[in-house]
């Protein structure tokens, strides 16, 4: 059986506009992340996804249902559950070493683990910047250094917020391979919000979709192409087709009644 290492039960998360009504960013959601899979959301945009990585990785609360790990309520952020944003947020002042050594030295292990700063390098095939200044690389190599910041603390999960969004498709597609490689090698549990189709099928062996706000859970579907998926396999194209269509029910759902707007 699938060990769950995230818990989703009943949660709400509820904002205020500014007349001071309630706006629910999810409504009612309810999931399990299992320990080791690599799990996509994808969704109409305002829908939730964002909110809900957020509420993972502790920076955010709900106003009512829980969010567990190891049986424990999520209150707050830990490295166990490392969050990459859509932009590198890398420390300009510190080389691609010295980023990548920084939580080792917050956390007080650096020595302990400073021999693992140039595997992890080798890992995201940055061997030769590590003396570079982050305005000095590209961005998919910025983005890959905040990658392996995250995953040299080894977390329990990576939440991965849109983090390929602002690439070209030529160095997407390169990311999308070398995410695959760290997760193949890492074992960690990947959480990923993405807004394309085709790289939620790519990565992910679950995709859960999601509905235009209030947010909340359409479906989730399992992926079963193998490992090396061809985005001109009939199955490839028909799964695409699918999550489409569904993405279109997601998306044309009736608005929010005003009882939700209270």
């Amino acid at each position: 059986m699938d060990e769950t290492i995230i818990k989703i039960k009943d949660v709400n998360r509820i904002y205020r506009d500014t007349n001071g009504h309630k706006i629910y960013a999810l409504r009612n959601v309810n999931l399990d992340i299992y320990k080791g899979e690599f799990i996509s959301f994808i969704g109409p945009s305002g829908c939730g996804k964002t909110t809900l990585l957020r509420l993972i990785a502790g920076l955010d609360i709900p106003q009512s249902g829980e969010l567990l790990t190891g049986g424990q309520k999520i209150k707050k952020p830990s490295f166990k559950r490392g969050y990459i944003f859509q932009q590198p947020t890398l420390f300009p002042w510190k080389t691609v070493e010295e980023n990548v050594a920084a939580g080792l030295k917050a956390r007080k292990i650096f020595k302990e683990k400073k021999g693992e700063i140039k595997e992890y390098i080798n890992l995201a095939g940055l061997n030769g910047f590590e003396k570079a200044y982050p305005h000095e690389i590209s961005g998919g190599m910025a983005q890959r250094a905040a990658i392996i910041r995250a995953l040299i603390n080894e977390p329990e999960v990576l939440l991965l917020d849109e983090p390929l969004a602002a690439l070209d498709a030529f160095k997407r597609v390169e990311m999308q391979a070398l995410l695959l490689r760290i997760w193949d090698a890492t074992k960690t549990t990947m959480a990923f919000v993405t807004h394309d189709v085709d790289e939620a099928i790519v990565l992910s062996q679950r995709i859960v979709i999601m509905t235009a706000r209030p947010g909340k859970i359409n479906k989730i579907v399992e992926v079963k192409l193998g490992k090396n998926r061809d985005r001109n396999n009939d199955d490839f194209i028909s799964l695409r087709k699918q999550i489409l269509e569904e993405l279109h029910l997601a998306s044309s759902a009736d608005a929010p009644e005003p009882e939700y707007l209270i």
